[in-house]
């Protein structure tokens, strides 16, 4: 029997999945889609930072723009190393688009503007 933590309200239900896929504990129905969709294909948000250039902070956060299958995350986190974001930048920019090809984009998550050496 596996068990599992509904987090799609703030509940918390413990739904609980026995060998034959049977779920019991689920307070509604968003619970068990919940529970269905972790148990074929879990999903994660990814939030991280690249490096940032030409601003006062030398990181910028990002994160996905929607969840990526779990198996996957230490490979789209590992592309992230590579990134260098040149200010200004504003919060939803696209910073990698298209993350191994599955459709979903790394977005920065704070606007940041030059640092007084870089402006004109």
């Amino acid at each position: 029997m596996r068990e599992f933590t509904c987090i799609v309200c703030p509940k918390g239900c413990r739904i609980f999945a026995d060998d034959n896929g049977k779920l019991t504990g689920a307070g509604c129905e968003r619970g068990i889609s919940y529970v269905e969709s972790e148990m074929e294909n879990p999903t994660r948000m990814i939030t991280s930072t690249v490096r940032l250039r030409g601003a006062q902070l030398p990181r910028l956060p990002v994160k996905t723009s929607a969840p990526v299958p779990k198996k996957i995350m230490m490979r789209a986190v590992a592309l992230l190393n590579d990134i260098t974001v040149e200010a200004p930048v504003r919060c939803g920019d696209v910073v990698l688009k298209n993350v191994l090809d599955t459709g979903v984009d790394f977005v920065a998550t704070k606007s940041t503007g030059e640092t007084a050496g870089n402006r004109e």
